[in-house]
């Protein structure tokens, strides 16, 4: 972790940040810290738990926000390899941060900044910024107090920023700390031990285990770890992530905090966690299956593609659909692979023909690509539906282009400078030579000219949307005329229509590329529009649809086992139905 931990923990266990209103006449508040950490291995569940405990507290009307501290010397995250943190999510002000913070988006329905995600590289360059500034008054700079202070004031600062879409400030701040990697298989009580000896007693342990636990074994942490039984919680393997927070709910944490940090809501107002309940019940109720062929770099780690694979289950859900995702190595799908492992060549091929539904997502570098625009090609000569992201969309070009266009030589200039045809082209300023923070990123606005483009029909008939980008590619607009000439729409650009935002193919049931990552904005109640289109299109509903004015009918309703719908159900999905198509 940062260093010297336990000193920074000690201080926000101490710390009483009271606040004034912006409102005159409105009496003194204190912001409220949650620290969420422990000795178990990156990727077990600390993001969840504390998504979880920040949505439990909304659902009872408070204002809460979230803060991610990172051991790691890098600036942020967007130089990592998927393969060695998972993805990098991007924010709406262009931040590239660690994937938890999809997560506290996802749970609570914010919209978070870069510097909700610190580390421990900000830190020591706002520190050492701050002296080459003569900030110091020439004094030794050192990790004590310096350090420490910065990232307890850099904390303080960034918790009362607003997340939600009212401007209100934040009450609570849940901050999840990360641990130094370690192996994590000690028990629970040497964990207990070691933050102990930092001077700390924790309020709550949170125990992951596969089943519940038993009385005995909370009674044996209760007493090693000198903590009540009742502050003991057990969160056991559930069937869907939606029911973490109904599992925090029903441990009673709900109270404890309120007790604990003093916290003033009605005890029954938590109209937010009903919702859920609906949600994971509906989840659990779902019997009929689509899948989706996912063929990318990174699918030996399913965590390289994190929101891509939630905004799928967001879709699914609210159609009523169980998502069965087929990770495909992209790489197998090429020919060359016939040869070396015909094993694996055949049955990527397999996987893919009897999918669903086909999704190529973005991604860096030449491996795979050529078995990407395979896989685009199969699509769109079988019609298949598909969905390509970023990449994939930059692919589905190359791909039209070589066996549409008969431009053989097809590419975009990051796997081939020299073609005679170039489809995707670089964007010189966004690539001023280094690596990090370069590219276009975050919210930027896409125009939607066309009446009759699915997209903007999912999107509502919505003029223009806003949605999340990284790439430092585009499609070449000087050979914009010889692809439409041809049914290859591109249907949205950016504001001075010069960047190509959104294609799609005529006379294909969904055959759809956006430059934008919609998957950064889908959320469980709120399924991004493509993706949702995907899954319609994949399932036989998304012409029916369309046509009832993309509403869903009462047979993509749940259905209890008596054959009438219910009423619960058909709340959600009238409520689901009018925002599942509003702007992400």
């Amino acid at each position: 972790m940062l260093p010297v931990s336990g000193r920074i923990l000690r201080n926000f266990q101490r710390l009483r940040l009271t606040r004034c209103s912006r409102a005159q006449g409105e009496t003194k508040r204190q912001m409220k810290y949650i620290l969420v950490t422990g000795g178990v291995i990156s990727g077990i569940g600390k993001g969840i738990i504390a998504s979880s405990i920040g949505t439990i507290l909304k659902s009872c009307g408070l204002h809460v926000t979230s803060i991610k501290i990172d051991p790691y010397i890098n600036i942020d995250a967007g130089t990592f390899s998927p393969y060695e943190h998972g993805e990098v999510f991007v924010l709406d002000d262009g931040g590239e941060v660690d994937l938890d913070l999809g997560n506290y988006e996802r749970f609570l329905d914010i919209r978070l900044t870069r510097d909700n995600n610190i580390t421990t590289g900000k830190i020591y360059q706002s520190v050492i910024n701050k002296e080459r500034k003569g900030d110091y008054l020439g004094k030794t700079v050192q990790v004590v107090p310096h350090i420490t202070d910065a990232i307890q004031e850099w904390v303080v600062r960034q918790a009362l920023i607003p997340v939600d879409n009212d401007g209100v400030e934040p009450e609570v701040c849940v901050i999840e700390p990360s641990t130094t990697g370690e192996q994590k298989t000690k028990p629970t009580q040497n964990s207990v031990r070691e933050l102990r000896g930092l001077g700390l007693s924790p309020d709550l342990i949170v125990c992951r285990c596969t089943t519940p636990m038993e009385k005995s074994v909370k009674e044996k942490i209760s007493m090693f770890c000198h903590v009540e039984p009742e502050q003991v919680i057990c969160v056991y393997d559930v069937c869907s992530l939606y029911r973490v927070p109904l599992l925090l709910e029903a441990e009673g944490v709900v109270g404890y905090f309120k007790e604990r940090l003093n916290l003033q809501f009605e005890a029954n107002s938590r109209r937010l966690l009903n919702k859920w309940k609906e949600m994971a019940d509906r989840y659990d109720r779902t019997l009929e299956t689509c899948s989706i062929a996912l063929v990318g770099k990174y699918t030996k780690l399913s965590d390289s593609y994190a929101s891509v694979i939630k905004a799928l289950e967001h879709a699914a859900l609210a159609i009523n659909q169980k998502l069965e995702v087929k990770y495909i190595d992209s790489a197998d799908l090429e020919p060359c692979r016939q040869l070396d492992e015909p094993v694996k060549y055949h049955e990527a091929w397999q996987n893919l023909c009897s999918a669903n539904g086909v999704l190529v997502p973005g991604g860096f570098g030449f491996r795979g690509t050529e078995g990407k625009i395979l896989a685009i090609a199969w699509a769109r000569r079988q019609k298949k539906p598909f969905l390509g992201v970023c990449l994939g969309m930059q692919l589905a070009v190359v791909e039209f282009a070589r066996n549409a266009l008969n431009w053989s030589d097809a590419n975009s200039t990051e796997f081939n400078p020299n073609t005679k045809y170039p489809v995707v082209i670089d964007m010189p300023e966004h690539n001023p030579g280094e690596m990090g923070g370069t590219m276009r990123l975050g919210k930027r606005k896409t125009i939607l000219k066309e009446k009759n483009s699915v997209l903007r029909r999912l999107y509502k008939d919505c003029d223009y949307i806003e949605e999340r980008h990284r790439h430092r590619y585009e499609v070449n607009p000087e050979m914009r005329s010889n692809f439409e000439e041809k049914g290859f729409r591109f249907v949205g650009q950016d504001v001075e229509g010069e960047r190509m935002e959104i294609i799609e193919l005529d006379e294909h049931p969904y055959f759809v590329g956006v430059q934008y990552h919609p998957e950064f904005t889908s959320r469980p109640m709120k399924p991004s529009p493509p993706y949702l289109g995907l899954m319609l299109a994949a399932s036989g509903k998304l012409q029916r649809y369309l046509e009832k004015g993309c509403r869903l009918s009462p047979r993509d309703t749940y259905s209890d086992q008596s054959g009438s719908s219910s009423p619960d159900s058909e709340i959600v999905d009238l409520k689901l139905s009018a925002i599942l198509t509003q702007e992400s």
